[in-house]
């Protein structure tokens, strides 16, 4: 008994109270289940050779309208729609982790250092696939597409989402393959960073183009807002990091100090990125970008992050998209159609255009073409992509999930292909 005779409710089942009523019973059954499935079931892909997207992403397609929460009451009790906007703070919270994570694998010295010899492979792995993209969009627009929404918005996120390269899933597979000392995974690997590099840059302006549909001027000012920023983080900011970086080196390692001050820079960052119209994540992707790599600093900030964020937080982000795509949408032939259209534009365009640009570049024909495949990797990159697309309004629920599965069949395909061209 509370002061006042007022009963506190424990949510006991002792007690006869349903304990899913609790909030965090609640939230604690949701990831239990989510963490669960997306390991079960990359137990099982494991045997195919697929990386753990894979499973997290079919994992979230399980759980959501699509499967399970199809039936009434698993909706109502394990995923009612009251607890979706908790589930989704942590997702997205967990999701700049992740960028951040990816922004440290980038090391900006090493993509520009590799530019000149991976410049042509990268361009054609952008340039191809965004001009077919945008060349397929017109007919998508006006067969699913929302009115409200400019055409202008709309092609240039078809041409984004077409032409990404998931660089962390494609570094996953590289190493898993032993590719990554190798002509192909070399060239692979610096294309694939350059083209990521070109594809988040494009993405800002999506975004900004999509938080601001009838004013393209201020989508230019959030933009150019957002490059500013990161010139200045990298002007001003990253030469204070690894100046704490070499001090801390001689006394310490990583001092909880340097941790301290990075994340705090990083929640800054976020924020920053969030309130100037863009996205939390951006700001997480650009501090990763000038975290530091001497002296092992940007490794030790990995291994004290990456389980944490892999294991725990990003399934919950695959479990809310998931929750969120009903592929029973996609209810006609016609929808199949562009189902297969848009996978054979998207693998066609990265394919075609990347083999051939290696291929011009003096790599060998074979090489060539598993460069190809493996550029056309998209993984979770294309999810955080059409999540984008899907919380701004740009693209329905049905083109959604048109893309969603364009990107599980261009992920799952990549490791039997390419283990079956350059064995």
């Amino acid at each position: 008994m509370a002061g006042g005779g007022t009963t506190v409710s424990s949510g006991s089942f002792i007690d006869g109270d349903n304990p899913l009523s609790d909030n965090l019973s609640l939230f604690l059954i949701q990831l239990l289940i989510i963490i669960t499935l997306s390991r079960v079931l990359a137990a099982g892909l494991q045997y195919l050779r697929q990386p753990p997207v894979i499973a997290e992403v079919i994992g979230g397609l399980i759980l959501g309208p699509t499967a399970l929460s199809s039936i009434p009451a698993f909706k109502d009790n394990v995923f009612p729609p009251a607890s979706l906007p908790r589930l989704k703070l942590v997702a997205d919270f967990g999701l700049v982790l992740y960028l951040f994570l990816v922004g440290m694998e980038l090391d900006p010295v090493k993509v520009m250092k590799d530019f000149k010899k991976s410049a042509s492979v990268s361009i054609a792995g952008i340039v191809m696939p965004f001009g077919l993209g945008v060349a397929v969009s017109k007919l998508i627009y006006d067969l699913y597409g929302d009115p409200k929404v400019p055409f202008t918005s709309f092609f240039v996120f078809c041409g984004v989402a077409m032409s990404i390269t998931a660089f962390p899933v494609l570094a996953r597979i590289l190493a898993s393959r032993k590719l990554m000392n190798t002509t192909v995974g070399q060239a692979t690997l610096a294309s694939a960073a350059t083209d990521d590099a070109i594809a988040w840059c494009l993405l800002v302006l999506v975004v900004a183009l999509i938080n601001n549909p009838n004013n393209s001027i201020n989508a230019l000012y959030v933009f150019l807002i957002v490059v500013a920023y990161g010139i200045f983080l990298w002007v001003a900011i990253r030469p204070f990091l690894q100046w704490l970086v070499a001090r801390s080196s001689k006394e310490s390692g990583v001092s909880q100090l340097n941790v301290t001050i990075l994340f705090l820079m990083l929640c800054a960052s976020a924020w920053f990125t969030q309130a100037v119209g863009v996205h939390a994540i951006f700001g997480g992707f650009l501090m990763g970008l000038i975290t530091p790599h001497e002296h092992g600093f940007a490794i030790a900030i990995t291994e004290k992050l990456e389980d944490l964020v892999m294991i725990l937080l990003l399934p919950l982000y695959f479990a809310y998209s998931g929750l969120n795509t009903r592929l029973q949408s996609l209810d006609d032939g016609t929808a199949w159609g562009i189902v297969v259209l848009v996978i054979v534009v998207a693998c066609g365009g990265k394919i075609v255009g990347c083999s051939a640009a290696a291929r011009l570049g003096g790599l060998p024909a074979r090489e060539s073409l598993t460069v190809g495949f493996l550029m056309n990797t998209k993984g979770l990159v294309e999810l955080i992509v059409l999540n984008l697309g899907l919380q701004g309004g740009v693209i329905t629920q049905k083109i959604f999930s048109i893309f969603v599965i364009m990107a599980l069949v261009t992920t799952f395909m990549t490791v039997p292909i390419v283990s079956f061209i350059y064995p």
